[in-house]
């Protein structure tokens, strides 16, 4: 009985520690959803960018990341950013020296609404790590700094902000007259959020919405609301769209054996 006991005890224990996991995943219909959960691994999040495209299993590869996804948009043209990528408090991708964004005169007149566009933040606040999501341009509270960051867009919850991020256009009927980023179409997505917690815990919500599941941007801000998470964003999606997680590679381009589209920056989870 006292052996039975015992067994039953480690039992029990391994499972308080499969629970305990820091990256649980599920996937359901084409979509794989990851929960960060716990201080630690707040940690380990990191926002890195490549001088030269490369792929993300190439990034997963070189980093020894635990779990990689793609993140801020680019120019494959010149493989310069479009977003800005914060890594160790020291910004390392800025779009304002894309000269492709700037010599081009409809970006450059709506320039304010991209250079503010949503970005995922770690930040350390008097030596504690939390998560938010924000415009550019908008200030950290007092005793906060970035530490790390990635710009997507569109901002997806609490408020949907097509239009203020210059992700579709409309002309004085309310007409749409222009769309980035296949915002209104169904495409692979790359989907991120927060959900915060009694005692001022968080978790951060992943989505990789897989061809498998193609969604528009309405359909992937509402998957975020019914997850109940606070505020959710999206990063680069489409052929973009790339997840590494121990034997899972995922890529949306749609040949087959493709290794995936080259890319310009990534979110990795280093161990510990």
């Amino acid at each position: 009985m006292k052996k039975i006991l015992i067994s039953l005890t480690a039992f029990l224990l391994c499972i308080g520690l499969v629970k305990a996991s820091p990256i649980d995943m599920e996937y359901n219909d084409g979509i794989y959803h990851f929960v960060l959960s716990g201080d630690k691994i707040k940690k380990q999040m990191k926002f890195i960018s490549s001088p030269n495209l490369i792929t993300n299993k190439e990034a997963h590869t070189k980093s020894g990341s635990l779990l990689t996804i793609n993140t801020g948009f680019f120019d494959p043209n010149n493989q310069k950013t479009i977003s800005y990528i914060v890594n160790d408090s020291q910004t390392v991708e800025d779009p304002i020296f894309n000269e492709n964004m700037m010599a081009n005169p409809v970006l450059r007149q709506n320039m304010n609404k991209i250079l503010n566009r949503t970005e995922f933040r770690v930040l350390d606040c008097d030596s504690k790590l939390k998560y938010e999501i924000a415009q550019h341009n908008s200030k950290v509270d007092f005793l906060c700094s970035i530490v790390t960051s990635a710009q997507g867009g569109p901002q997806l919850l609490p408020n949907l902000r097509l239009e203020e991020e210059f992700f579709i256009v409309k002309d004085s009927e309310g007409n749409v007259i222009r769309e980035s980023a296949s915002v209104l179409h169904k495409t692979a997505r790359t989907l991120i959020g927060i959900k915060n917690l009694p005692n001022q815990k968080q978790e951060t919500h992943i989505f990789i919405v897989t061809n498998e599941h193609p969604m528009d941007i309405i359909e992937a801000r509402d998957l975020c609301k019914q997850y109940e998470l606070d505020t959710a964003m999206a990063f680069d999606g489409g052929s973009s769209t790339s997840l590494n997680y121990k034997k899972i590679n995922v890529v949306s381009t749609q040949k087959s054996g493709d290794t995936g589209r080259a890319l310009k920056s990534f979110m990795i989870i280093q161990p510990k």
